[in-house]
């Protein structure tokens, strides 16, 4: 762990820090929550051993983020190369309509639309670094830069066989039999639980994104990777939006991304659900 010195804010013009407290849930980053001698209230998160771009790329992310107005974003103050300061959201307990608005703020975010896949610099899915040429194909674009991409760095770092990569790349050539034709949207890039903080009023904030103009399906899919959401949200999203009714079908195909990226980062516990993708679709 990190030693987090009292005047580490100092020479970017903020006062020291008089109250931290270490806060739990990344596996990446050290957060802390901290107070100046100010009186105010921040959210910090640290790695020494981040890429020097690291940081203002979840900058850059964020802001792109604010593009809707019905989810809040956290405002970034300082994004340095080994931190990223922001206002604090505080914590609460989900209001009532915790998973209406979270539907309805992502209908909002998804309505941003641009005529290109990619986004305006490469930035961070977790540590691995996510690609963002501008492609005006959304097919070329998830085949080369979100699957293909990382099959190579897994078959590299020995976590995927030959045959694995062969059953991929037929997934990959195959994909516009196999997804609808979809235009661009800004989406979150990393949306699961754990990246939906609940702030001190009770509603749902936007964090930790790896924000692109993508699929709009692929963003739903990734609220299912992990444990779904609460029902609402869906009958909030589906009702607000005139998304497939479907989407669900296609789900584990999107989730092959996310699902090579946590190969890549956690190790070979997630080869099975690969391989489980793989043989439906092949």
């Amino acid at each position: 762990m990190t030693q987090l010195k009292n005047d580490f804010l100092v020479p970017f013009g903020y006062g020291e820090i008089v109250q931290k407290k270490r806060v739990n849930g990344g596996c990446i980053n050290e957060c802390w929550r901290i107070l100046l001698d100010s009186g105010k209230s921040y959210f910090l998160k640290l790695n020494n051993s981040a890429p020097t771009d690291f940081f203002v790329a979840e900058s850059i992310s964020l802001e792109a983020l604010t593009e809707q107005e019905l989810l809040r974003i956290p405002t970034v103050m300082l994004a340095g190369e080994n931190f990223i300061l922001m206002e604090d959201l505080g914590v609460g307990s989900p209001n009532s309509d915790y998973w209406t608005t979270l539907g309805e703020g992502l209908v909002s975010l998804h309505a941003c639309e641009r005529s290109n896949f990619g986004f305006l610099i490469d930035n961070y899915c977790g540590s691995t670094l996510q690609r963002n040429p501008t492609i005006k194909e959304g097919f070329e674009f998830f085949k080369e830069h979100r699957l293909m991409s990382l099959v190579s760095k897994a078959f590299d770092e020995q976590l995927l066989e030959k045959e694995d990569v062969k059953q991929i790349e037929f997934i990959a050539s195959n994909l516009p039999n196999l997804i609808p034709a979809q235009s661009p949207v800004l989406i979150h890039g990393d949306l699961w639980s754990g990246n939906v903080h609940c702030d001190n009023k009770g509603n749902p904030c936007l964090v930790d994104p790896a924000t692109y103009w993508g699929w709009a399906e692929a963003e739903l899919a990734m609220t299912e990777l992990f444990g779904s959401f609460n029902r609402e949200f869906y009958e909030s999203y589906e009702s607000a939006s005139n998304i497939e009714k479907d989407w669900r079908e296609r789900s584990p195909l999107y989730n092959l991304y996310h699902l090579l990226n946590h190969l890549i980062l956690f190790g070979p516990s997630y080869l099975g659900q690969i391989k489980s993708v793989t043989e439906r679709f092949t």
